[in-house]
């Protein structure tokens, strides 16, 4: 049954703890801003099957129902459902009143004691969302904002978490940099607990999202980013094998406590019990991505783009911009047996505007940056067969930015490269409080597109349909911490020569540059300054926040400035951080020291096992 019980006030029945999701997606990734994951009907336009549970009503009589859910698209409410009650549907389309997240009410049922059926009904396949039922036993309604505590409390769940032991180490992240960094310790022989957010391991390269990890690889890494034939990283099933290593993957991250500067443990949720739990250890990791752990701990972090003038880098505008790079959704078409309709959406059309290009598509997880239909260029030649129906040339980025002109290299365009990343929005949205929006923002835009190309080429693309697109969103920029050094593009450019250099990394300064004069969800331009070429070293102490003493990272929010974090954030490279984490993690407790404590006292020793992880390289 559901995961609910009765209480004085009402049940609760959390839509994740639904029996049977159906076509239904659990979507846990913005539980910290709206309160708790959700089930979203992402059918691309096609309904989804019923997520349905049975939940326990412990006394017959009238029921005020609740539903709480978000009307994502008010110009047009494409999100919308029913509910069934006991078998039958209430006369209320959730999702259609023009609110962000709230409880809409469905009106009043009689309820037997005993077994009641519930069922979601999604009615259109556009991103209809569920986060919870309430069935009020005196009428009232649910609070407008439930928060945890109210929850646990109808749940019947602990008001602490559960000792899930301590550790040597626990890393935070279960991206590429979170995997190396958990690898490398267990190897080393430490108990680590690596929390992962998510269902999948890998971040932006997992199956969710799709990149490939570039940027300076050892066998380690490759090791962790190896695909299978249905394109997931191999990466489970290595750290699976390790015997001092454990896995929690769904758990968020949602409170740390602290004994002065230092962690002393960090508490999870996960995204389908509710259940919490709380991890110790002497050293913390965070391989987030968003700083996360800096952010609870009150550690000093930075955000944006650095003036011209603060760090004396040529790349960096003359006056700061609070903007960042944003996020984009991945998405892939292909061609049916036969003609598929597709929805009108005008509320999609009022995003998308006139736009009708379709490139820049996802051929599979680790290829991307690939062409794709363009209304009124030939759409039935779209791109170049391969023998299998329906599959993109497997063009890479590597070859076209070879048949590039020479002055092409340093401002992509474009109409010459179909970049998936030109699907860019939110650079000047808080990525912390607005991550719902963009992605919302993002599929209008796409679905609007593809109806664009539909509409205008209906006879060449009768057969065109989606074939996957991805709701959760490859991440940008977010904060960065403050370390006892911040990497620049000088430093990388220069080459310079550091004391504690643990590791290098390789790549162009990659930047993006929003502001599409027509197209708000596309990017204006792109800079890809491959500079000598040459991999540049890491100092450590860009690895370790400057003000949580126990505190380190990994990953494209480690201590760099804008400009050269565009280099460093590609995922091998933060893999390479993660590894050298590890190694210091292993030095804090082999010695009883800090991070900071490494660096001053056992960089020698730092440097030796590091090598010993990767092989020197």
């Amino acid at each position: 049954m559901g995961d609910a019980q009765a209480r004085s006030t009402g049940i609760l029945v959390e839509a994740e703890a639904f029996d049977d999701h159906g076509g239904w997606t659990l979507d846990s990734q913005f539980e910290s801003v709206m309160g708790s994951p959700y089930l979203l009907a992402h059918g691309l336009g096609r309904p989804v099957a019923d997520a349905t549970t049975v939940v326990e009503v412990p006394e017959a009589g009238e029921y005020g129902v609740w539903v709480r859910t978000k009307d994502w698209m008010p110009a047009g409410h494409p999100g919308r459902f029913t509910l069934s009650v006991g078998g039958t549907a209430l006369g209320v389309e959730f999702g259609a009143d023009g609110r962000d997240w709230a409880w809409t009410s469905g009106g009043t049922v009689r309820l037997d004691r005993g077994p009641t059926a519930l069922a979601l009904h999604d009615l259109t396949g556009f991103d209809g969302r569920c986060d919870a039922v309430y069935l009020s036993r005196d009428g009232a309604p649910p609070p407008d904002e439930p928060t945890r505590e109210w929850r646990r409390a109808l749940l019947g769940l602990p008001s602490e978490p559960q000792d899930a032991g301590a550790f040597d180490v626990v890393v935070v992240g279960g991206g590429v940099s979170g995997c190396a960094a958990a690898l490398a310790a267990a190897r080393l022989g430490r108990r680590v607990a690596l929390v992962q957010d998510r269902p999948v391991l890998g971040g932006n390269a997992s199956t969710e999202v799709g990149l490939t990890p570039q940027g300076r690889s050892n066998p380690l890494i490759a090791e962790l980013t190896t695909r299978s034939d249905d394109g997931d990283l191999l990466a489970r099933k290595v750290l699976e094998a390790e015997p001092t290593l454990s896995l929690a993957l769904e758990q968020r991250v949602v409170g740390l406590a602290m004994d002065g500067s230092r962690i002393v443990s960090v508490d999870t949720r996960d995204a389908r019990t509710g259940h919490e739990h709380r991890y110790r250890a002497p050293v913390f990791v965070d391989c987030t991505g968003t700083a996360l752990l800096g952010l609870l701990s009150g550690a000093r972090t930075l955000f944006g783009q650095e003036s011209r003038a603060e760090y004396g880098e040529p790349l960096a505008p003359r006056r700061r911009v609070e903007a960042h790079h944003g996020h984009t959704v991945f998405f892939r078409t292909r061609r049916a047996e036969g003609p598929v309709p597709f929805p009108d959406v005008p509320w999609a059309r009022a995003v998308a505007r006139d736009f009708a290009k379709l490139t820049g598509q996802l051929v599979r997880p680790g290829v991307d940056n690939a062409p794709g239909p363009v209304a009124g260029r030939g759409p039935r030649a779209w791109f170049a067969r391969t023998g299998e129906k329906g599959a993109p040339g497997r063009t890479t980025v590597g070859k076209i930015l070879r048949k590039l002109p020479e002055q092409l290299r340093m401002r992509l365009n474009m109409e010459r490269f179909p970049a998936t990343h030109f699907w860019e929005y939110g650079q000047w949205l808080d990525p912390y409080t607005d991550g719902e929006h963009i992605r919302d923002h993002l599929l209008a835009a796409l679905y609007g597109t593809f109806s664009n190309v539909k509409r205008r080429e209906p006879d060449a693309c009768a057969d065109l349909e989606l074939e996957w697109v991805g709701f959760v969103a490859g991440q940008g920029e977010f904060r960065r911490y403050l370390g006892d050094h911040v990497l620049t593009e000088n430093d990388i450019r220069g080459h310079t020569v550091f004391p504690d250099a643990v590791v290098q990394n390789s790549g162009a300064f990659c930047l993006h540059h929003a502001g599409h004069r027509r197209y708000d969800f596309r990017l204006r331009g792109w800079t890809w300054d491959t500079r000598d070429g040459k991999p540049y070293d890491i100092p450590f102490r860009c690895l370790y926040s400057a003000d949580t003493t126990n505190l380190m990272m990994a990953g494209k929010h480690i201590s760099v400035t804008h400009i050269a974090g565009s280099s460093a954030k590609f995922m091998a490279n933060g893999a390479q951080h993660g590894i050298a984490t590890a190694a210091a993690a292993h030095l804090c407790v082999e010695h009883g020291t800090t991070p900071r404590g490494v660096y001053e006292e056992h960089l020698d020793e730092l440097r030796a096992v590091v090598a010993g992880l990767t092989g020197g390289a």
